[in-house]
């Protein structure tokens, strides 16, 4: 059930960025007014083009950076950012890993050690959970990275085009994890580039394009519109 509070709330919130050019730089908007909020319960879809600041958005909604323009407001609640690009330390085993991470997570010590086993059994690694994180491939930090928010179970988790990664199991298991996560009423974004997957999982999408928000909400209705604009635009 969707609740009517907000959990999350973004009014015309823009991002700035300083890329290196000349003496002083230039100034780059990654996102430049954004508006929505997020409800509780609720699978929010996240679509757009490469490079229109989804990454960006998602950072921003952790907590990992902040607006220079807008307001963004959580009430409150704990965000996991479940991304291709996690903080892993490559020198550290997996099992190290797992134990910093669930720590960046919210989770404390004997919390984690308790759903050691879980993670690791998840991931599938095997022995490879005690060797170091930069002899993964990108497959396999990703499916200890699922693994982890999975067991770390925060207010809200926010995942970055991650389900299609790895072998066509890990995909189905992830998948079916995701699906019985979204029944449990829990509120999770979902960013991808799938418009199959967005379709059977979220209640709504919000739609961003160079950085602003170009349509939200019926998911079907939105998805049309950006077919659409792909193809005609």
């Amino acid at each position: 059930m969707i609740d009517n509070q907000p959990l999350l709330e973004l009014e015309n919130v823009g991002v700035c960025y300083r890329r290196k050019r000349g003496v002083f730089g230039e100034a780059f908007w990654a996102l430049k007014d954004v508006s929505f909020k997020l409800y509780h319960g609720e699978t929010l879809g996240v679509i757009g083009r490469n490079g229109v600041g989804k990454s960006t958005l998602l950072r921003l909604m952790a907590g990992i950076i902040k607006p220079n323009r807008g307001q963004f407001t959580n009430h409150g609640y704990h965000v996991s950012l479940l991304s291709m690009q996690l903080g892993f330390t490559g020198y550290l085993t997996g099992r190290e890993n797992i134990l910093l991470s669930g720590m960046l997570m919210g989770l404390r010590r004997h919390e984690i050690y308790e759903k050691m086993d879980a993670i690791i059994e998840f991931s599938e690694l095997g022995e490879f959970i005690e060797r170091p994180i930069a002899t993964y491939s990108s497959g396999m930090v990703a499916r200890l990275g699922f693994s982890i928010a999975l067991q770390a179970e925060p207010d809200i988790l926010l995942i970055d085009e991650i389900l299609g990664v790895g072998d066509e199991e890990f995909s189905q298991k992830s998948m079916k994890a995701m699906r019985e996560r979204i029944k449990s009423n829990k509120t999770i974004v979902f960013v991808s580039h799938n418009a199959v997957l967005v379709q059977q999982l979220c209640d709504r999408v919000v739609w961003i394009e160079e950085g602003v928000t170009r349509a939200e909400g019926d998911t079907t209705a939105v998805l049309n519109d950006y077919h659409h604009f792909l193809h005609v635009g």
